[in-house]
């Protein structure tokens, strides 16, 4: 049995881990977990990841959970180009770095907008109020600000002058607001080139097929969620917002 992920493509994580398997010509089969139909909660899926979460790797009878292990799983096994986690200690670093601080900034906040701009007008019927949306958006701003001024500062990308998982992992992520309806890039000129030269070095063609789905969630209708999802993610949305 070859290398098998199991991903769908809406989640940011599985974009990342598609983008760099693709890039670097890892051979892998694409096993789509629907998440709006619920197929990671099916105990078929749990076999492969108790967790109940994509993505998921299955290699063999060894399986693995959590996108940054997969990530470095994969630069690891296929011995992929240095510039993706640099040997250079500094380097790889300035990698762990961003990896380590983006899930509770950059992650967290661009998804509470993604949240309750698409998810929660879908799900309740009722968009936020708008100083709460307002809010939410300074949040996303803040971590966006040190994002530019820490980790990107005037290098061409985070690790320096080649592209490396920091990138890919940091773009997938600010593509989830935009697809929302906040272009975050429209007032920021500095984080308007990066993204082109990610896309470039990941191949732009591959890029936007990564996220044509993302890009057409506003498509997404309420009917088109299993049930007996929609109410827990109700309950949680209106918990939590």
């Amino acid at each position: 049995m070859g290398l098998e992920l199991y991903l769908d493509l809406l989640s940011q994580p599985c974009r990342a881990l598609y983008i760099f398997a693709r890039s670097n010509n890892i051979p892998f089969e694409f096993k789509k977990v629907q998440l709006a139909k619920g197929q990671h909660k099916t105990e078929e899926f749990r076999k492969v990841n108790v967790l109940m979460k994509v993505p998921a790797l299955k290699d063999g009878s060894f399986t693995l959970a959590e996108s940054i292990a997969i990530l470095l799983y994969l630069v690891q096994k296929f011995k992929t180009p240095d510039h993706w986690y640099p040997s250079d200690l500094q380097k790889r670093a300035r990698v762990d770095e961003y990896l380590s601080w983006q899930h509770a900034n950059i992650r967290a906040k661009g998804s509470k907008l993604f949240l309750t701009k698409v998810m929660l007008p879908l799900i309740t019927g009722q968009p936020l109020p708008p100083e709460k949306q307002e809010f939410i958006t300074e949040e996303l701003n803040v971590a966006l600000k040190q994002f530019e001024e820490k980790f990107l500062q005037d290098k061409p990308f985070i690790a320096g002058s080649e592209v490396s998982l920091a990138d890919i992992v940091a773009l997938v992520e600010l593509m989830q607001p935009v697809c929302a309806g906040y272009d975050l890039f429209e007032e920021r000129p500095k984080l308007k080139e990066w993204r082109r030269r990610v896309e470039e070095a990941v191949g732009k063609e591959l890029f936007q097929e990564a996220h044509q789905d993302i890009m057409n969630i506003k498509n997404l209708t309420a009917d088109q969620l299993a049930p007996e999802l929609m109410e827990n993610f109700k309950q949680q949305l209106l918990k939590q917002f």
